[in-house]
């Protein structure tokens, strides 16, 4: 310690950036190996049946490392349809939403339309003998909500919504393995922080231009607990393990965007669920300066020890995101899960061949989305003076 102190001091560190700089060497930092790559288990056809948000990339790409293949796609927008064709050559475009869902060569159909009529292109799509998975919302009603879980019944097909930001982000498909090896103990209570921002700067995450006319309408979008809370309630079940939970607390807020009076730039709430606790912050409040559209974190209390993930940047520091620190009785560690595992898609794939559920439990699935509803009809609205 006394050699590297030497050294420090004779390159000109002060007190403070020595201090830093021996924590930063003495620090336990790990990578998850690269994953070997494997080729797809199954094959399935599938089509696309509304494009109105830029999840529906990232949703394709998951079916297609799983070993799908997209045959057929219809769009509303112009526009939408545009970027498609071009990112997309060779693939059919469809004349109307019936040609998609009546094509028996599809086992699956998804979409990422207006979010208030994705339920309904479900239930139309199970009813043709078809699986579903929609982008979040899945759902944004109550009646939805009943109407999908009868057509469930009826017909025996998966309804499900990818909730990304568990099922696609690296860290966090691993923190959920560590959670289940007892790395932290028993889980008590998740907290979410899920900033987002309305115009960003390109990807797949829907505010690369001008934000459409449904986004700024509660009725279409769902409203902020529903829209982006439903991510945020899909891990406080998953990580807890709750099978029931109640929103204790739930309010919203439009701040910054009077000319948009049905839009809630801000929203959190708080849960109880049979197997723990959890709190949610969402916001539409991004700065430019982060350089990424969310600095979404993840905290994951247990009785011996817990988990934080900055999902997508490491604010000032680094633009790698998929950062998992842990801290038990015995040391820190800083987890860089860049390499981790993406299993949603190929097990999806797997499910929608052998009829289980391994890539997403449905019950939950759906659970989550009826607290995010709950969640909305339940929130105060607030005003901010100022």
């Amino acid at each position: 310690m006394k050699k590297r102190r030497e050294i420090l001091e004779a390159v000109g560190l002060g007190s403070a950036a020595l201090m830093a700089a021996v924590t930063q060497a003495n620090a336990q930092t790990e990578s998850l190996a690269p994953q070997p790559p494997q080729a797809p288990q199954h094959h399935i056809r599938f089509g696309v049946c509304g494009m109105s948000h830029d999840h529906i990339h990232g949703m394709i790409g998951a079916i297609v490392r799983g070993g799908g293949e997209l045959v057929s796609y219809w769009g509303a927008e112009p526009d939408k349809l545009a970027v498609f064709a071009k990112r997309y050559p060779g693939v059919k475009q469809a004349r109307s939403q019936d040609e998609v869902l009546q094509d028996s060569s599809l086992q699956l159909v998804m979409s990422s339309h207006i979010a208030n009529e994705r339920a309904g292109i479900g239930v139309r799509a199970m009813k043709a003998g078809k699986d579903f998975l929609a982008d979040k919302p899945g759902i944004t009603t109550m009646n939805d909500l009943a109407l999908v879980r009868k057509t469930i019944a009826e017909t025996g097909r998966i309804y499900a919504i990818l909730y990304s930001e568990r099922l696609e982000v690296r860290a966090a498909v691993h923190a959920g393995e560590l959670i289940k090896q007892g790395a932290i103990g028993k889980v008590i209570q998740t907290i979410n922080l899920a900033p987002h921002q309305i115009i960003q700067r390109g990807g797949d995450n829907g505010g690369g231009s001008q934000r459409p006319g449904w986004f700024w309408e509660n009725a279409q979008y769902g409203g902020i607990l529903c829209d982006i809370g439903s991510h945020q309630i899909d891990q406080f079940l998953f990580y807890t393990g709750s099978t029931k939970a109640d929103i204790v607390a739930a309010q919203i807020a439009n701040v910054r965007h009077p000319d948009h009076p049905r839009f809630e730039d801000f929203g959190d709430m708080m849960l109880q669920g049979d197997k723990g606790l959890g709190y949610v912050r969402l916001d539409w409040f991004t700065p430019n300066g982060l350089g990424t559209w969310g600095d979404g974190r993840l905290f994951v209390l247990g009785t011996d020890g817990y988990i934080e993930i900055r999902k997508y940047t490491n604010v000032a520091v680094s633009k790698q995101g998929n950062n998992l620190f842990l801290v038990d009785g015995r040391r820190a560690r800083f987890i860089d899960c860049s390499n981790g595992a993406l299993p949603f898609g190929p097990q999806f794939v797997a499910d929608i061949v052998r009829r289980t559920h391994v890539a997403q439990d449905q019950t939950q699935c759906l659970l989550a989305a009826e607290l995010a509803i709950r969640a909305q009809e339940k929130a105060v609205r607030v005003t901010i003076e100022g």
